[in-house]
Formats: C-alpha cells, sequence, structure tokens
C-alpha cells in the first residue's frame, strides 16, 4: 500500500510545460494552443504613460478644464495669488540678472571659457575573484552545468543537468528525462560549446530523479558533492541552469527554509512525488530544472526542481522568489542504484493517510496526518498504529500533514528505525519501528 496524500491540485510547477526558445526556423510556430510546448517570448515593459492633466483654470497643455469656473471674490483672490507667484518668479530672475550687472559677474562668458572635460578610458585591472564570492563559486560550477535538450511523443523542451563523471554520467530531473522515453531523443550541451547524444540510464519519479549518459565524451568536469544536511537557513546558495532556454545562467540568493515538503504529483499518478525541499530564494525558472543548487564552496547541496507560481489560468509560470530544490543527501543511494542498473527503492509506512486537519473549521490550525488506513503487514500495522490515529512527529520533525509525513519518510531509507509521534482518542503515545521497502511494489 502506498503511502498516500490528500492535496488539492496545482500548487506547484515543476517545469513539464516549459520548453526554452526553439532553434530559429523560417516556418511559423505553432500557436500555444496548439502546442503546449510552445515557448514563451520575452516581452520589453512598457513605457510609462502620460501623467495626468492638473487640475485648474486650464491644463499644462492649455486645455480648458472642465470644472467651472470660480464666481466671486474666491476667484478673484485665486487670480491674484496666481499672479503674485508668476511676479515674484520674475522679479526674482530680474533681480539676480540686475545683480549680476552690477556685480561685473558674467556667468555666460565664464561658462564659455570654462575648460571642457570628456570621459576617460581607463583598463580594468584583472583580478582574481575572491574565495567564497558567486563569480568564484560560478567559475568553478559551470564547467559541471549542462543543457539537456529532450524530445519524443510528450513534446519537446529542455532543462539542466550535472556533471558526475568525466565520461559523460548526468543528474537530472525525471520530468525532463523522462520526455525522451519511448523512442525520444536527449541532446547533451556542455560549457565548452561541444554536444553529445544521451540516453536515459534510470529515472526515479517518486524522488523526481533521472541519470542520463551522454555518448562519446571524455574529459568533462565532475561536480563536488557537498552535505545538503549540514545547510543552514539564511546561508548564500547559488542556482545554475538553462532558464527558457538561456544555458549557463547565473542566480544566487539565500537559503529561506528547509524540509519544505513539495508535492509535485500528476493526476493519477500511482504514488506522490513528494520531497523534503530547500527553499531558496534565488532566481530559479522553466529550464533550471535538474540543475544544481550549490554552497559558497561550490558544492552541490540540491537538484533545482519546481517553483511556487504567481501564474494563473495556464499563465506563464516565473520566478517569485519561491524556488525548491531536491536535497542531494536524500537523493544518492537512488542515484547510486540507478547508476547500478537497480530499480530505485523508498521507505515507506505502508499506510494511507490524510491531512489531520481537513474539514477543520475555517482558520482552525490541526497539524497531524491522520491515517486512514493500515497496510496488511506493515510497518505501521507491526508497531501497533491504528486507523485513525494523528501522526504528529518522526523522531524529532514535526508533522503538519500528509504530504509532510511522505516527505520526511522519504528522507530515510528502507529499514531506518524510527520513533513515530501519535494521538489516539486525545491522548499522545509513542512507538518504535523500523521503515518498510517498497521494493517489489508497483510504486
Amino acid at each position: 500500500m502506498n503511502d498516500t496524500p490528500s492535496r488539492p491540485d496545482g500548487q506547484f510547477d515543476d517545469y513539464r510545460d516549459y520548453p526554452p526558445p526553439p532553434t530559429r526556423s523560417s516556418q511559423t510556430p505553432p500557436s500555444p494552443s496548439q502546442n503546449p510546448y510552445a515557448p514563451q517570448h520575452t516581452q520589453q515593459l512598457p513605457l510609462q504613460g502620460p501623467p495626468p492633466a492638473p487640475r485648474g483654470p486650464a491644463s499644462a497643455a492649455g486645455h480648458p478644464s472642465s470644472r467651472p469656473p470660480a464666481r466671486g471674490r474666491k476667484g478673484f483672490a485665486a487670480a491674484v495669488v496666481a499672479a503674485a507667484l508668476v511676479v515674484g518668479a520674475g522679479g526674482g530672475l530680474g533681480g539676480a540678472a540686475l545683480y549680476d550687472a552690477m556685480s561685473g559677474n558674467d556667468t555666460a562668458s565664464n561658462s564659455s571659457s570654462a575648460p571642457v572635460t570628456t570621459s576617460k578610458v581607463v583598463s580594468t585591472p584583472d583580478q582574481d575573484a575572491a574565495d567564497g564570492s558567486v563569480e568564484q563559486v560560478a567559475k568553478t560550477v559551470l564547467p559541471s552545468v549542462v543543457k539537456l535538450d529532450v524530445a519524443g511523443a510528450q513534446g519537446v523542451g529542455s532543462g539542466s543537468g550535472i556533471v558526475l563523471s568525466s565520461d559523460g554520467l548526468i543528474l537530472t530531473n525525471d520530468h525532463v528525462a523522462s520526455v525522451a522515453e519511448n523512442g525520444g531523443t536527449i541532446t547533451a550541451s556542455f560549457s565548452d560549446g561541444s554536444h553529445a547524444k544521451a540516453t536515459i540510464v534510470g529515472t526515479d519519479p517518486l524522488t523526481d530523479t533521472a541519470l542520463v549518459k551522454a555518448e562519446g565524451v571524455s574529459g568533462l568536469t565532475p561536480i563536488t558533492i557537498g552535505e545538503s544536511g549540514k545547510v543552514e537557513v539564511g546561508q548564500e546558495v547559488v542556482a545554475i541552469g538553462s532558464p527558457f532556454g538561456l544555458d549557463a545562467t547565473v542566480t544566487s540568493g539565500i537559503v529561506s527554509a528547509l524540509n519544505r515538503p513539495i508535492d509535485v504529483s500528476d493526476q493519477g499518478q500511482s504514488a506522490p512525488t513528494v520531497y523534503p525541499a530547500i527553499q531558496t530564494d534565488a532566481a530559479i525558472n522553466p529550464g533550471n530544472s535538474g540543475g544544481p543548487l550549490v554552497d559558497m564552496n561550490g558544492h552541490l547541496i540540491g537538484i533545482n526542481a519546481s517553483i511556487k507560481s504567481a501564474a494563473a489560468g495556464g499563465g506563464e509560470a516565473g520566478s517569485i522568489g519561491l524556488g525548491f530544490a531536491i536535497p542531494i543527501d536524500e537523493v544518492l543511494p537512488v542515484v547510486d542504484q540507478m547508476k547500478a542498473g537497480e530499480t530505485p527503492t523508498h521507505a515507506r509506512l505502508g499506510v494511507s493517510v490524510q491531512d489531520a486537519g481537513a474539514g477543520a473549521a475555517a482558520g482552525a490550525v490541526v497539524d497531524g496526518a491522520k491515517i486512514s488506513q493500515i497496510g496488511s503487514g506493515s510497518a505501521a500495522g507491526k508497531a501497533g498504529l491504528q486507523d485513525g490515529d494523528v501522526i504528529t512527529k518522526v523522531d524529532d520533525t514535526m508533522i503538519t500533514g500528509s504530504d509532510s509525513l511522505i516527505a520526511t519518510v522519504r528522507s530515510y531509507r528502507p529499514g531506518d528505525k524510527v520513533t513515530i509521534t501519535y494521538e489516539r482518542n486525545g491522548s499522545e503515545h509513542t512507538t518504535q519501528l523500523t521503515l518498510d521497502s517498497d521494493a517489489g511494489t508497483s510504486s
């Protein structure tokens, strides 16, 4: 039985439908309604519109105002004040001119005799990038980032990838590589401008990761893998990839949050794609999928995978400072399994769950994941958990809902021992259990 959540659809975008601009062609491209993978064009900012006409007897352009003319002493007083302002200004100018003439200070003559200076052209010093700077990180990591152009029965698009070996093993997202399944094609473009065909080594929809292998390449620069478990909120990070097909794009920001449960499952998917994401405000956009999120040492800490978008009604998604990366620590065992040609496995409790707050009164905050069904022979069942129990904590991690529980369990490996805190009939209990594996199941 799958650990299955209940969730509203459309919360997060994972870039499936946002390919980069295609190569130029003399043919007219299909409209977005004909082709869901049609690229989005870059729009210029509009010019600022003219200011509204000022109120008063007449507009700045000399057009009469629609306001009726002032009557009586009030209107006369306004006219006198306006005349006084004009005369005062004129008097001031005249007074200044008279003073200059009497003092012999000829401003115009002095201005014409002043020396003229022009802009200088100088040589900018060639300085080495400082350690820990974005510039240094970019120089270190860019050779390890590739652009992946994919095509298949689902359409065409592109994403990013991370070089893991000098002979062309590349890590990316499942939703990037899977476009080329069943006879599709993948082309890897490297930092030196070269290209190579690539094939799929393995995919894992549940963690949204995949491996592809570029053919006939050597001497690539593998990325250095860091530890996502040591990442702290507020630390600086750099994202690199190919947003909207613009390869080798570098952006920077900070870690905004950790262990953010992100669900990017497709409707009808047998098991949810949920992971405990690293949230960042570094700008990532469609096409960054599969690219690296690195620390200021240039070490890989996450795989950029999804964004929260303000786009509505099928509009174009773009960065609003809410990007999410898959922590590298959680997926390294999966990567090793795919590299070895094995089917990836994942930890599981063997329950179906829903948000404990589902159906609560508006405005009420109810944390926890409520068990709706216990799998026969599952780890949860063996530990004594029952239908209706509300899981509130796994080890020291607070559980806020069904996605939170699944993402947390996915951060472990099959066979790990955990302590489950749960509520039953208003009382809190704890139990220890050994997590199951989904090996041999359909998910």
